[in-house]
Order: structure tokens, then sequence, then C-alpha cells
């Protein structure tokens, strides 16, 4: 992926296509936007632009991707500064016929005492679409990242089921510049049907949350203990496990329903509303 620079606004015009940039700054005691750029076909909303936390939304024109669109999101948190940053709605990966990917960078510098919590709608990825994200996060050792991550198998309601052509992610994040949590996830319907019972089978959605960092210490015990303590349920409509890693929780959902792993996750990251001035779910239908 290569470097960014310090400055994300400090770009020429050209490769700022489809780039939305966003820096934060503690200003009187709050934490504040004082720079922000959003580039068609991107769009960067803030309704929160100061206040215990920012809240900022990035949506798109047409509601999603089309074949060989690139878009970058490039954020700045500076010391003490906190962040809910979602989307307007679902990022649809639209359909393909000329096989050409969509792709999506995001880039996020966590200074000292910071707070990020990305949690943006499902990626809803339609029959014969092809997508790859790239997410990388840069934390200072006292920095704290909520990161929430999921794919829907398509557009139910037409029928589609885990029929995009390949579906990409990978995840990295760094502590100190040391590498703390690599995610990688690879669909590929080149080597078979996704649906199938061997593969996918009847679960329409997967979610990964990741919780890093010592401002967030209180709530992975919390989540921890009380994932370990869930009977296990074949027959239930959100599966989910947790696995520890240095100073965090790794937190996999798969459900045969969309609906029932957004209302799980948001019951999760719940406790997170004090620390953002408010719930963001609650503020969606």
């Amino acid at each position: 992926m290569g470097t960014w620079p310090v400055n994300p606004m400090a770009v020429d015009s050209e490769s700022r296509r489809g780039h939305a940039a966003l820096i934060l700054r503690r200003v009187a005691g709050k934490s504040a936007v004082v720079s922000a750029f959003a580039r068609d076909p991107l769009k960067l909303l803030t309704p929160v632009p100061r206040g215990e936390a920012v809240w900022a939304c990035l949506s798109s024109l047409g509601g999603g991707m089309v074949a060989g669109d690139e878009t970058a999101l490039d954020l700045v948190l500076e010391p003490g500064t906190k962040a809910y940053v979602g989307t307007q709605s679902s990022t649809k990966i639209y359909r393909n016929p000329a096989g050409r990917a969509c792709g999506h960078r995001t880039h996020a510098r966590l200074a000292e005492d910071t707070l990020l919590v990305l949690a943006p709608d499902v990626v809803q990825a339609f029959a014969d679409s092809s997508y790859r994200q790239v997410q990388e996060f840069e934390l200072a050792p006292t920095a704290s990242l909520v990161l929430v991550d999921w794919l829907s198998s398509g557009r139910s309601e037409c029928g589609e089921h885990w029929a995009f052509r390949r579906f990409e992610s990978r995840t990295t994040v760094r502590v100190s510049g040391r590498r703390r949590f690599v995610d990688a996830l690879v669909l590929d319907a080149d080597s078979g049907t996704l649906a199938g019972p061997g593969r996918l089978g009847a679960w329409r959605c997967l979610a990964t949350v990741a919780l890093i960092g010592p401002s967030l210490a209180a709530d992975v015990t919390r989540l921890a203990a009380a994932i370990q303590e869930r009977p296990v349920d074949r027959n239930a409509v959100v599966t989910l496990s947790a696995s520890r890693i240095p100073e965090g929780l790794v937190i996999r959902l798969a459900g045969r329903e969309v609906e029932p792993v957004r209302l799980e996750w948001q019951r999760l990251l719940a406790p997170l509303a004090d620390r953002l001035g408010d719930c963001p779910w609650s503020r969606k239908g």
C-alpha cells in the first residue's frame, strides 16, 4: 500500500479522486474536526463535528461501488480525541460483468489516548461482483480501536446467496510500529460455489469485531466472559466466538440473517455509548 502523508490533505488533486480524509484535534477540552475532505464518489458527513467524540459518516454516489471504483479513507486522531466513524447505509458492490474489481483502502493513525470506533454498515456484494479492501491502523501505545467488519451473502430478496465472484479483506493493526493483529478473508467462487454445504451453506452474514487498546480492558474482560458462558446452540440464529489477543479481543459472528447479526454486535458494544457521547446506532432505523 505504500506510505501516506502525515497530513492526508497534502495530496495532489488527481490522487484525491475517490478519496476522503478527516483530522481530529482536542480543542477546548473536546474532540473536534479541524480538517475534512472528500471527493466524488465519496461523501463525508460530520453530524457531530465537536463533542465528547466526533461522529462522521461515509457515503457514496449511487449508494455503492461499480466496476473499477477505487476509494480511500484516511483518518488522523490527534492526542486525546475520540471518534465514531460509520456509513450512511450498506456498501453495495454492484454487478460486474466485465470482471473488474472494486477496491477500498482505510488508513488510520491514532495518537496517544485516542479512541476510534469504526463501525460501517454491512458490505453487500451483488451477484458477479468482485471487491477487495485493505484496512491499516497505526496505534500509539495508549490508543484504542474498535473495528466492525462484516459482509452479507448478497441480495436475499433477489435470490442471491454468496453469488459474487470474489471478496477479499485484509486488516492490519500495528501498535508502536509492531504488528499486533492481522486478519485476512478471501472468498473466491473460482474454487467452487460459496453457498455449498462444505463452505458457507445456510449462513447469510459474517462479521468480525475487534477491540484493541488499554482503555477497552474492562470491555474485553466483560465480553470474553459473557461469550464464554453462552451455551452452544446448533440452531441459533447467530453463533459467535471470542479469542483473546494482546490487549484485545476478536469476536467472530455468523448469522442466518443479517439483521440478527447487526443487533448482536450492537448489543455487545452498547456500553461504548458513554465514551461516544451517545449511542450512534440508536439513531438509525
